[in-house]
């Protein structure tokens, strides 16, 4: 089975089979997975409030950080991206056990860098929580093959 099918095969389900110890801290749901682009949905915890009780902000660049590794992922490449630089944008606070939902999508994809895009949203997105760009670059280290 390849990366993307793999992120397929959890629609609906929390991604338990990341490679990130981190991701799964995060436990997203895979709400859809195609070629360059995901949607995963969140439950805000406790843990990941700032000292007013709202997500820190921290924790949203983590998720987008997070997701769009997840996305690079899903274009079955041979090689790990990193991330180079992220940008982002907070619109919106969100409370504990509130759910959002991430979006990603492919900007431009070269031969050594990516660009991708990022956003988060309420549960029905109605209301843009935060907005992420992120470089990615192709490094020398192999993914394991399937």
């Amino acid at each position: 089975m390849n990366h993307l099918d793999q992120l397929k095969s959890f629609l609906g389900k929390e991604f338990t089979e990341s490679p990130s110890a981190f991701s799964r801290w995060l436990k997203p749901i895979v709400i859809s997975a195609e070629e360059g682009h995901l949607e995963a949905g969140y439950t805000v915890r406790a843990e990941w409030l700032n000292p007013v009780g709202n997500l820190h902000g921290g924790v949203t660049a983590s998720i987008i950080d997070d997701i769009l590794g997840a996305t690079m992922f899903s274009l079955n490449e041979p090689y790990f991206y990193t991330t180079i630089n992220n940008v982002i944008d907070y619109f919106s606070a969100v409370k504990e056990g509130e759910k959002i939902v991430a979006e990603t999508k492919i900007i431009k994809r070269g031969k050594q860098f990516i660009n991708a895009q990022c956003d988060i949203w309420n549960a029905d997105k109605t209301r843009l929580i935060a907005k992420g760009t992120s470089n990615l670059f192709k490094t020398e280290v192999r993914r394991n093959a399937s």
